[in-house]
């Protein structure tokens, strides 16, 4: 008997490419954490790594960054921060010494998840003035419960509306109202 030749050609496997380690902290309690689990579970990205320390001042935060980066090989280490009544030149300063990437809102987080429905370029002083607004659009809209859900299908709107708004990271502190979360969740998205 002859050995039968095995005719079958063999497919090669595709080299995928490694994504980046994104070790992300959260100076929030829920709010953020939740959408950024969620933006992670979306994007299918489990090299993402959400840490939630609420209560921090931005530069504390931006340090404990740091600190943990040495404890989890990352390839980039973020802070989603809001402006808030914090010194924000201080923590720019500080993310830069320490290579930590900075994810300003100014006035708050809740402005980025405002820019999932509606461009808004009006002044916002503060969380009390973006609170209603965001409101009309999520019913039942709660700071210490949210759902990804509600904004999984505005994340491309968002990104756009908040690059149209103040495409430079490094000023969003500066715009009001402006975030520079968009390009954390580029990072999160294409990588």
């Amino acid at each position: 008997m002859t050995r039968r030749e095995n005719t079958r050609t063999r497919r090669a496997r595709a080299a995928r490419e490694e994504r980046a380690r994104i070790l992300l902290l959260c100076g929030a309690e829920v709010t953020e954490p939740s959408y950024f689990r969620g933006l992670k579970q979306r994007y299918r990205h489990p090299a993402v790594n959400v840490v939630r320390k609420g209560g921090k001042d931005p530069v504390s935060l931006i340090r404990l960054a740091a600190k943990l980066r040495e404890q989890d090989e990352c390839d980039e280490t973020w802070c989603v921060i809001d402006v808030d009544e914090y010194n924000i030149d201080a923590a720019f300063s500080e993310a830069q010494r320490l290579d930590v990437k900075l994810a300003v809102s100014n006035p708050c987080f809740e402005y980025w998840l405002l820019l999932h429905f509606e461009r808004c370029e009006a002044p916002l002083p503060c969380f009390q003035d973006v609170e209603p607004r965001l409101r009309q659009q999520v019913r039942g809209y709660n700071k210490k419960s949210l759902n990804f859900s509600d904004y999984a299908a505005g994340v491309t709107d968002a990104v756009d509306r908040a690059k149209h708004r103040c495409g430079d990271i490094t000023r969003a502190h500066q715009v009001n109202p402006s975030t520079g979360v968009w390009a954390l969740v580029e990072r999160i998205s294409t990588s």
